[in-house]
């Protein structure tokens, strides 16, 4: 697919989407703004329902996924916020399905899928690229469909409407760029998608920690390449990305700069969300925080529209994050 029929895929299936879920506010981090030297406007999907944009782009697919599809189950890989979207949008659609989690997947995020109570939990596989490999085989054992977090043009126009959103909020004000963290790249596909179709002027920055760049990798390799990791705090974002996947040639084609933060910007970025707008963010959230006001003060005087991901982070890696 390509950026023009991705924005067309979510203008078509954000109804079914806005049924379920809520718009996520649009607002100002002031004391982002002052940071930075520029307008940080918000995009608080840390609000969304299961506590992350994950939740759109599991609606999208459950929704085009028949009776009888949905009768032989559903199977998805998930370090844990896909899980949390499909898990909601199965429920939604009164079904059942599994959910296949690295090692080391967070606790938080692992006690809150089984709290749905119509999913089953499987451990497989040491990261997330090979917990998605795992899964694909199960599903195909199975007979199930499987639920890629980011590789599938449903899932990708679902995260999709977030930017439809956000253009409605906007309204006649201008904006100079829109920041995304990227992992296996669902989100900003989408979001560059809508952005790059409706909005061209507008730049698109890739935000992704240091210690875990995958796709900014692939992207200056001109192909999808396995990297050497570091531990991050942005588990939302970690992981290698499927050979093949649709969502490397959208990366590589609608992102205009990429900016890799680092853990101590990171954990800076979640601190000042906590003190200044008493809200949670995660690891990932804080990514594009920090990208965002790096970009502000490197471009100053401008308006940036950074997406905040999602909230789910465990106490534990909360504390390990305030604690810089």
């Amino acid at each position: 697919m390509n950026p023009a029929e991705i924005a067309t895929a979510a203008q078509a299936v954000a109804p079914a989407i806005w049924e379920h879920l809520p718009w996520t506010p649009l607002v100002e981090f002031a004391a982002a703004s002052e940071a930075a030297g520029a307008t940080i406007l918000v995009k608080c999907e840390h609000h969304q329902r299961t506590g992350s944009f994950k939740a759109r782009g599991a609606l999208a697919k459950v929704s085009v996924i028949d009776e009888p599809a949905l009768a032989r189950g559903v199977v998805t890989a998930s370090t844990g916020n896909h899980g949390l979207g499909v898990a909601y949008a199965l429920q939604a659609c009164g079904t059942a399905g599994t959910i296949c989690v690295p090692h080391g997947a967070s606790p938080a995020k692992l006690a809150a899928l089984a709290r749905f109570g119509n999913v089953e939990i499987l451990t497989m596989g040491q990261e997330a690229a090979e917990t998605e490999g795992l899964a694909r085989g199960l599903a195909a054992e199975r007979g199930a469909t499987f639920i890629s977090p980011y590789n599938d043009p449903d899932v990708i126009a679902g995260q999709a409407t977030i930017a439809l959103e956000v253009l409605e909020q906007l309204g006649d004000r201008p904006v100079d760029a829109v920041v995304a963290s990227v992992g296996g790249g669902g989100l900003m596909s989408g979001v560059g998608s809508v952005f790059r179709t409706l909005r061209p002027a507008v730049r698109i920055v890739g935000a992704s920690p240091a210690n875990d760049a995958a796709m900014a990798a692939s992207v200056r390799a001109g192909a999808i390449i396995n990297i050497e990791t570091s531990p991050t705090l942005s588990d939302g974002t970690a992981g290698g990305i499927e050979p093949g996947s649709i969502t490397y040639p959208l990366c590589r084609d609608l992102v205009d700069e990429w900016v890799l933060v680092s853990e101590e910007e990171i954990a800076d970025a979640m601190r000042l969300a906590i003190d200044t707008e008493h809200t949670l963010i995660e690891g990932a959230a804080g990514v594009a925080l920090a990208a965002g006001m790096r970009y502000g003060r490197e471009h100053p005087a401008q308006t940036i529209v950074v997406v905040s991901c999602g909230a789910n982070i465990s106490a534990d890696r909360l504390v390990a994050a305030l604690g810089r």
